[in-house]
């Protein structure tokens, strides 16, 4: 038996870190969009026990790998003691802001539920990757979220207005903990008013969701890649642009898809990874 889902990477509409705990996690705000580039996973039973995992683009060891420890952590809360084979089919950039490895966790978490018939509900799924990392739980639940804590505080919101979303990458990258460390020595000035874009959200006004775009991990890195990505972008007239994430991916967001497809075609010509996606609700089945 097996089972396929397709896991969507998300974007940061709204980003802003607000404190650090004793154990050194970051608090963070932020309001997460899942967007339509998905990675393909596939779940199948095998004989014995134990976890295989072949993944695309994967340097690490599997043991290491998001998706192999939401496995053991499904395996752990349920009790089951069996053998799976999980295949990954790599489409969101990696090192992006993207969430690619946490879209894999909870793609597995989904497809593991399914296989085996546990009917975990979404919380308990949510429960599950949370310990295996920040953002899993967002791309369990999917669509559009005010997330807060370190990614485990969840509140629903109205999802974001339809509309056409370019992203971009630069060659230029930075590390998770390069951006958090240039985040704690910045001095931040401007930083996304949450309330002010969850009201816009409440009133389906993509333009004021798009007004109250800003990320402070954009603020405080100053990337170079970043900016000439979005001088490019800004020819265009987005609705906004700016970075997701901690880095590296840029969006910018349009109302309408021709100038979306315009604006993609020209950074296609400097940039190998430059798409356009839409708004999503999460995880497809197949």
């Amino acid at each position: 038996m097996q089972v396929t889902v397709h896991a969507p990477a998300k974007i940061n509409l709204t980003l802003d870190i607000v404190g650090v705990r004793e154990d050194g996690y970051h608090l963070l705000e932020s309001i997460f969009q899942a967007v339509s580039v998905y990675d393909t996973i596939t779940v199948k039973t095998r004989w014995g026990k134990g976890i295989t995992l072949v993944a695309d683009e994967c340097d690490c060891p599997a043991e290491k790998n998001t998706a192999y420890k939401a496995a053991e952590a499904f395996f752990r809360y349920t009790g089951l003691k069996k053998g799976v084979k999980i295949t990954i089919e790599k489409h969101i950039p990696q090192q992006a802001g993207m969430g690619g490895g946490s879209a894999d966790a909870a793609g597995v978490l989904w497809a593991l539920n399914l296989l085996f018939g546990t009917r975990l509900t979404i919380a308990q799924l949510c429960d599950i990757g949370l310990a295996v990392g920040a953002d899993v739980p967002f791309c369990v639940l999917g669509g559009t979220a005010f997330v807060t804590g370190i990614g485990e505080r969840l509140q629903i919101l109205p999802p974001l207005p339809d509309c056409y979303i370019v992203v971009a990458q630069p060659d230029e990258g930075i590390s998770t903990k390069e951006a958090y460390a240039a985040v704690d020595n910045a001095v931040i000035t401007h930083r996304p008013d949450n309330a002010a874009a969850i009201a816009a959200l409440q009133a389906g006004d993509l333009s004021a969701v798009c007004r109250q775009a800003v990320n402070v991990f954009e603020v405080a890195t100053e990337l170079e890649g970043v900016a000439a990505i979005r001088r490019k972008m800004e020819t265009f007239s987005p609705l906004c642009s700016q970075m997701t994430g901690s880095g590296s991916c840029v969006f910018a967001i349009f109302a309408d898809r021709d100038s979306a497809v315009e604006c993609q075609l020209d950074l296609q010509e400097e940039y190998p990874t430059a798409f356009v996606c839409r708004p999503c609700n999460g995880i497809v089945e197949e």
